[in-house]
């Protein structure tokens, strides 16, 4: 038996495979703008939020699926629009023109961690004391306290190292009272003398000199000692 012939004469089933055909092919292009449609919403927002930022998938999670955005991150790296600062996190690499393309700095670095690990970090040690002004040392090892795995991430010359900690010493992540707390232990009771304490107190805000004293039952009696002694100040 004869197969079915259409009006057109060709065989229906060469007609059902040209069908197919511009099917599949208008599937391909829509899947190609959509990609093209994720590439520049992602770098656009890159681009706007740049200045030494430090990004990973997460968020990006309302533009697309998780793999569409790792796949549209590896492909701006491979074009050379982002660089790959460690595994999952991404920068718009920032050039200097005495010194070249620069690196990303450490809190940029430990924000994307956050939200790329959905922990919290407390900066502890001598970075501590740098960010509050107390020390002029900018150590080459980061230190964060944290309440998810410890690990240490390199980058360029530049150890950011993670130390998993007891609930204590997280209770106050994310506030300048840790912050506070993790500088002057740094520092030691021996060596906080008036000077430290006087710089603490042009450093800070009155507002946020009188906000220590809610935290002080977290920190070690002699630091509790200077927050209220920096309260007191402000209340005349």
């Amino acid at each position: 038996m004869p197969l079915p012939v259409c009006e057109t004469g060709l065989l229906l089933s060469e007609k059902y495979v040209i069908i197919s055909d511009k099917i599949d092919h208008r599937k391909t292009l829509a899947m190609g703008k959509h990609a093209q449609s994720i590439d520049t919403k992602i770098f656009d927002r890159i681009r706007r939020n740049a200045s030494g930022r430090v990004f990973n998938a997460r968020d990006f999670l309302d533009l697309g699926s998780r793999p569409a955005i790792d796949q549209t991150l590896s492909r701006h790296c491979r074009a050379g629009r982002l660089r790959k600062v460690a595994r999952g996190l991404y920068d718009l690499p920032r050039i200097d023109p005495q010194l070249g393309q620069l690196s990303p700095n450490s809190d940029a670095i430990a924000s994307a961690l956050k939200g790329r690990d959905a922990i919290r970090l407390q900066p502890t040690g001598a970075h501590a004391a740098n960010m509050l002004g107390l020390s002029d040392q900018v150590p080459v090892k980061i230190v964060y306290l944290t309440d998810g795995p410890s690990r240490r991430v390199t980058v360029g010359g530049l150890d950011i190292v993670l130390k998993h900690t007891t609930t204590r010493n997280m209770a106050t992540a994310g506030r300048l009272s840790g912050l506070v707390i993790q500088a002057l232990r740094w520092l030691g009771k021996n060596h906080v003398d008036d000077s430290i304490v006087a710089r603490l107190r042009r450093n800070l805000k009155p507002a946020d000199r009188v906000a220590l004293v809610r935290d002080a039952l977290y920190a070690p009696a002699w630091i509790a000692s200077i927050f209220h002694q920096l309260a007191s100040d402000d209340k005349g």
